[in-house]
């Protein structure tokens, strides 16, 4: 083996080979790789922290208010908590309705106006079928004045306060209607057991003066609650009632159930009013509750 001049070579700090280090040149490779990757890893992390900062900047500020702080969105209990915009009501009692027979019955009840334009508003009787026009009204306080024969005791006896009369006439045959007003519905079922049903004809208007005087004529008498009712009815050209005749039977049975539903009605228009104010007066004291 032969060397060259100056013997081997000798590099500064060491000797040096001609042949590579492959291991060396291996490692150093490696460490460059886990740099480079460390440093992709790290700003991949700070890119993303930056995203969600975007976001949450995004989110802020979308939900914020004019002041410009944020603003939680609505969560499903706070939809829960909207109040119910229904309208309630207060209850009201109403008490039951009065009975017209109440106020036909009970002086310190029967206090609407008593006059024959209010006992008798219509022009004329009307009953099912038939109709009679009115001829003449009047009414007294002295019921004896309107009454003849025992009617005018039995009047004068039980306390008549009153005595309205209306006479109604239609084909030659004519009635004349008696209400008379007590204080109580015993006194009225008193007159009516009397069975003195001598009630005063109403002439006028087209019925003679004469009208059931001194011939004979159908009477009848009735009563309900405190008021007793009289008819007396007959031909207007004084013919005397039979008992197979027709014409005054009629007009005479039209006559008393004119005066019943009369004196029913002016009940039941009494009634209605007090209804209705019952039904005020409760409607205020819930208003006021």
């Amino acid at each position: 083996m032969s060397f060259g001049q100056g013997g081997p070579f000798d590099g500064p700090g060491g000797s040096s080979s001609s042949t590579p280090d492959w291991g060396a040149l291996a490692e150093e490779s490696e460490a460059q790789t886990r740099r480079k990757r460390r440093l992709w890893i790290g700003g991949g992390a700070l890119a993303a922290l930056a995203v969600a900062g975007i976001v949450t900047a995004a989110v802020m500020t979308s939900g914020g208010s004019k002041g410009g702080k944020p603003t939680a969105a609505p969560t499903a209990s706070d939809e829960a908590a909207v109040p119910d915009d229904k309208p309630s009501f207060p209850d009201v009692s109403v008490p039951p309705p009065p009975n017209p027979r109440d106020y036909i019955s009970d002086p310190k009840k029967d206090k609407a106006p008593l006059t024959p334009a209010t006992l008798f508003p219509q022009k004329s009787m009307v009953v099912g079928e038939h109709s009679y026009p009115r001829t003449k009204t009047a009414t007294t306080k002295d019921c004896t004045a309107g009454a003849q024969g025992p009617l005018v005791s039995s009047l004068s006896h039980n306390g008549c306060r009153q005595l309205l009369r209306a006479t109604y006439s239609k084909g030659g045959v004519a009635v004349t209607i008696g209400v008379a007003v007590f204080d109580s519905p015993a006194k009225a079922a008193k007159v009516m057991n009397e069975n003195k049903a001598n009630l005063m004809p109403l002439p006028g208007g087209g019925v003679p003066s004469d009208f059931c005087q001194g011939t004979k004529c159908r009477m009848a008498t009735n009563a309900t609650g405190r008021y007793a009712y009289f008819t007396i009815a007959g031909y207007l050209n004084g013919k005397d009632v039979t008992g197979t005749e027709t014409k005054a039977q009629q007009i005479a049975r039209d006559g008393g159930a004119y005066a019943f539903s009369q004196i029913t009605q002016r009940g039941k228009d009494q009634a209605a009013k007090a209804a209705e104010q019952q039904l005020k007066d409760a409607q205020k004291k819930a208003g006021q509750s």
